[in-house]
């Protein structure tokens, strides 16, 4: 084992140690346990920067780093190692993981400052941290399902964080029950691998691009199942339809938490099981076309959703809901679009994290209110976050030059590449979704920082209203609010993610340098586009410019008002999630207690009415039995007389037959 190779538990250990920690050493840390939790997890950003160098410094084929820690299960015929695997696609994750979780600690520093629980906020992100860590870093499928469950424990603590309001309480249960349905899925998939190739590590069962290993001896259906579980999975952790009710809930939890957990890390998990099990998927064509349909839908789900919501951070959920649809269209086209995937999943870790932390940065300026409604002209009271949340609006939308410019149009080629009526209806898609985008990220941008300074003469809430956040509770109650730029520990992290924003993507394209560097891992191929790459960027450009113009005519040359018309029936179905709760009330709620009051019918009268007839007939045959136990003499003599005549005639009749 090289010295690099023992870096990569410490990637893990550091914010573990740091959750230890905060979470067990009391009240003596409360005055210092911001600055451990922020300090430990810059340090696991410290190691994944050398062990990144550690990569560049080899080949190409020789950039896979294992660390094998200790066996975990010890079975005969079933073996668990705790074993750890760095290549290029987890070296992306981590990077990602430890440099974005480190710029939310640091901001969280100001935005928690007066919480009286921010220590054990703080040991939370540093325990999720962990958990990611450990889902990326898994070497099989069975230590990646401890990280997948690490992530959805933490998970609940931070959007729950603030228990006292019902509605984060609330959040934090639905999030946590919604993902159990994913998480089925994937201990069946982990089930199903084992039976079928008796090992669930990636080396034997997945091998390479180039090779796969036993996946490429078992039957299409088996891996369709697996494939299809795997997906389940996904849906759960990236908020993906059908399993996407409980991403707007979450925003209940603390801004920063909604910028580590919702932007970043955790909901692009279900990207990285897709990407990472591509062989599987490869050899499963009807589950990646599944997988396609899957992001295809949810990215104009999530799309109208964000369009219609004047809290600022649901709308930015509509928006994570439609990116990370993306990726996994992305990622349902093959070896076409892997790598295009993480590339978007990245760049979205910059702009979306500082979208996020700029919304965050509105709200503590604006005593904790989140209606847009109520915002108006705020550029001029707060000229850093009007600037980093504008780069990043611009590179949300594929402003040419921007991140996003170059990530999603590669998803939009990718998508026409894949070529036949599939093809042209996943393009579409992608367009269309792409001018949605434009329209509510400009509606976002308008009602947020231009037009009239609505919040004049409008109180807000109080923080102690049931839906205003608490963590800047010391600006008190005023008559209304008075915007105001966000500490230094605040605007620092966004300047550096408004830095990503504008200039990822491009460092990432030139040369096809993050091809280059995830082609080993994922394999790429070219595919057979119907159209030139610069006619897709012209019909992008299209799309872009007239959802801005929609926009820009709705809300920025007419006043927006304070209270939100009744609007269309697709604008009041957008705000309640297009039904997505009705919907799930009615089929899996309704449904399952009707199920279950079918389950205790057929209960009660069948499996009931067997076992208590067949206990009635063998008591009511006793009973009769009983009667000839009567004591006399003469009874048993009959008795004995007729079975011996019973005897005699049936020998008789044998011999005459």
């Amino acid at each position: 084992m090289t010295n690099a190779e023992n870096l990569i538990a410490l990637l893990i250990a550091a914010p573990l140690l740091g959750a230890a920690v905060l979470l067990t050493g009391g009240r003596r840390l409360d005055a210092v346990g911001h600055w451990v939790g922020t300090i430990l997890a810059a340090a696991s950003f410290v190691f994944g920067a050398i062990l990144f160098a550690d990569l560049l410094g080899k080949n190409a084929e020789h950039r896979t780093l294992i660390q094998h820690l200790w066996t975990w299960i010890p079975v005969e015929g079933f073996q668990a190692d705790v074993t750890f695997r760095l290549d290029q696609l987890s070296m992306t994750f981590v990077l990602l993981i430890t440099g974005v979780g480190s710029l939310i600690h640091l901001y969280s520093i100001g935005y928690m400052e007066h919480d009286e629980r921010r220590r054990r906020f703080f040991g939370y992100l540093n325990l999720f941290l962990a958990a990611m860590l450990l889902l990326v870093l898994a070497d099989n499928y069975l230590l990646l399902y401890v990280g997948w469950e690490g992530v959805g424990l933490a998970s609940y603590l931070l959007i729950g964080f603030w228990q006292h309001k019902p509605s984060a309480a609330t959040a934090a249960k639905k999030a946590f029950l919604v993902n159990r349905v994913g998480d089925m899925g994937l201990s069946i998939a982990i089930m199903l691998m084992f039976t079928t190739f008796g090992t669930f590590a990636f080396g034997p069962v997945l091998g390479s691009h180039e090779k796969p290993g036993l996946v490429d001896g078992a039957s299409e259906a088996t891996l369709t199942g697996i494939a299809l579980m795997l997906l389940l999975a996904a849906c759960g952790k990236s908020a993906q339809v059908p399993l996407q009710s409980w991403l707007g809930d979450a925003m209940e939890g603390p801004t920063p938490v909604s910028a580590l957990i919702h932007a970043a890390t955790m909901v692009t998990a279900g990207v990285y099981l897709i990407v990472r099990s591509a062989n599987i998927f490869n050899l499963a064509p009807d589950a990646q076309l599944v997988v396609t349909v899957v992001g295809a839908v949810t990215l104009l789900f999530g799309a109208i959703v964000g369009c219609a919501k004047d809290d600022i951070k649901k709308a930015l959920a509509g928006s994570t809901m439609s990116q990370i649809g993306y990726m996994v269209l992305a990622a349902g086209l093959g070896p076409i679009g892997y790598v295009f995937a993480i590339m978007h999943l990245v760049t979205h870790g910059f702009f979306k994290a500082g979208l996020f932390l700029g919304a965050g940065s509105v709200m503590h300026g604006m005593n904790d209110e989140v209606d847009m409604r109520k915002y108006g002209g705020l550029r001029k009271y707060m000229p850093i976050t009007f600037v980093t949340f504008g780069l990043g609006y611009l590179a949300i939308i594929g402003f040419p030059g921007l991140s996003g410019f170059f990530s999603k149009d590669k998803i939009i080629e990718a998508a026409f590449a894949k070529g036949g009526t599939e093809g042209w209806i996943l393009g579409a898609c992608a367009l269309l979704g792409a001018a949605i985008t434009a329209f509510y990220m400009t509606r976002v941008m308008l009602m947020t920082f231009f037009g009239e300074e609505r919040w004049k003469n409008q109180p807000t809430r109080s923080p102690e209203a049931p839906s205003a956040e608490p963590a800047a509770a010391h600006h008190g109650e005023h008559a209304e609010p008075h915007p105001h730029e966000s500490p230094k520990s605040m605007t620092i992290p966004m300047i550096v993610l408004a830095f990503g924003s504008v200039f990822a993507g491009g460092f990432f394209s030139i040369g096809d340098r993050f091809l280059h560097w995830l082609e080993p891992v994922t394999g790429h191929s070219e595919g057979d586009s119907p159209l030139s790459a610069a006619t897709v960027t012209g019909a992008t450009m299209v799309c872009l410019l007239i959802g801005v113009a929609i926009a820009w005519a709705q809300y920025g040359r007419r006043p927006v008002p304070v209270v939100a018309p009744r609007g269309s029936l697709l604008t009041r179905a957008a705000r309640r999630d297009l039904l997505q709760d009705d919907f799930n009330h009615v089929v899996l709620v309704r449904g399952g207690e009707h199920l279950t009051r079918s389950l205790v019918y057929v209960d009660h009268t069948l499996v009931d009415g067997v076992v208590n007839g067949t206990a009635a007939s063998v008591g009511g045959l006793s009973g009769r039995m009983r009667k000839l136990q009567n004591g006399f003499a003469r009874s048993y003599a009959v008795s004995m007389f007729g079975g011996a005549a019973i005897l005699v005639a049936a020998t008789l009749l044998m011999r005459a037959v």
